[in-house]
């Protein structure tokens, strides 16, 4: 009985999971860069929730969709500082010589920059609210269901429906509407795109703009459910976002969930086997493993969202 406890406990904790690493793979559809600030993106602006929260008086349901804003304009900013020179779209002779070990020297600037980036918004959040423990508006369950004598929150399992559903809705944009076929042409084939007459900048900053919006929805439903927000927020959701979306296949949108559902039952088994740093190792073994096997060829592009 232990052991199918810990596998529903995994399965439920996939939704979260799931839910951060939704808009870390879609932004990396959208540049093939990843955002080492994507989990600050969405601690600054849940940070600026708990003020609105606590010192405006502002209720949860003004809040949330207010850090949802907050982080797609954000991540606008963060994809302006960074990313505006990576554009991914009619390259050069000269940009294409521009290397640093084989790797375009244009993506190990936006890495770095991504990263010091990070350390920015983190040091906002911290001189916003310089407390340690944040309020943020608490929809965390108060009761816990019972079925077959295993204990199922409520609240964890609407999670789960709701990354269920967005990756559900994100596919089927992406595969049927003008817009989502129009970005997945200008992620696959830029150049194509661009001789096409597609707006490939505008694109590709609705790209980034929705993929930090989702970002800020992972955040509402994670921290509602903790009823606060801490420091190490910000980590928290890079590294589970990363994980979940290396597993899956950075970049396949429906791969996600597979990723989080691995992820998040591993986690609880190494967690009943060996504690709290049993966990910590189990996700990063996952990810390690993860990117040694990425390494043997390309990840899934949004063409196979």
């Amino acid at each position: 009985m232990d052991v199918l406890q810990h596998t529903l406990d995994g399965l439920l904790e996939a939704g979260p999971y799931a839910l951060v690493g939704l808009g870390l793979t879609l932004g990396f559809g959208v540049l093939r860069r990843v955002n080492l600030a994507y989990g600050a993106v969405a601690m600054l602006a849940a940070y600026a929730g708990s003020w609105l929260h606590v010192r405006a008086g502002w209720p949860a349901w003004a809040v949330l969709p207010s850090v949802v804003a907050l982080t797609a304009l954000v991540g606008l900013y963060v994809r302006w500082l960074c990313f505006a020179d990576t554009d991914r779209t009619v390259g050069t002779p000269q940009r294409a010589s521009l290397t640093v070990s084989g790797a375009d020297a244009r993506e190990v600037v936006a890495l770095a920059a991504s990263f010091a980036v990070w350390m920015q918004l983190e040091q906002l959040s911290v001189n916003l609210l310089p407390r340690h423990l944040n309020p943020f508006p608490d929809l965390a369950a108060t009761q816990e269901w019972s079925l077959l004598g295993l204990g199922l929150r409520p609240d964890r399992l609407a999670m789960g429906a709701l990354a269920i559903a967005l990756v559900l809705a994100l596919t089927r944009w992406l595969q049927r509407s003008r817009t989502g076929l129009a970005l997945r042409a200008v992620t696959d084939h830029p150049l194509a795109a661009h001789l096409s007459g597609l707006e490939v900048g505008a694109l590709q900053r609705l790209g980034f703009a929705l993929a930090c919006a989702l970002s800020g929805v992972a955040a509402c439903a994670v921290l509602a459910l903790e009823g606060q927000v801490t420091p190490m927020f910000g980590m928290w959701m890079l590294m589970k976002g990363l994980a979940a979306a290396m597993i899956g296949g950075l970049g396949n949108v429906r791969g996600v969930l597979l990723g989080a559902v691995l992820l998040g039952v591993v986690e609880a088994h190494a967690q009943a086997a060996f504690g709290a740093l049993g966990r910590d190792a189990a996700t990063w073994g996952l990810l390690l493993a993860a990117l040694l096997w990425r390494q043997r060829g390309p990840g899934a592009g949004m063409a196979h969202a």
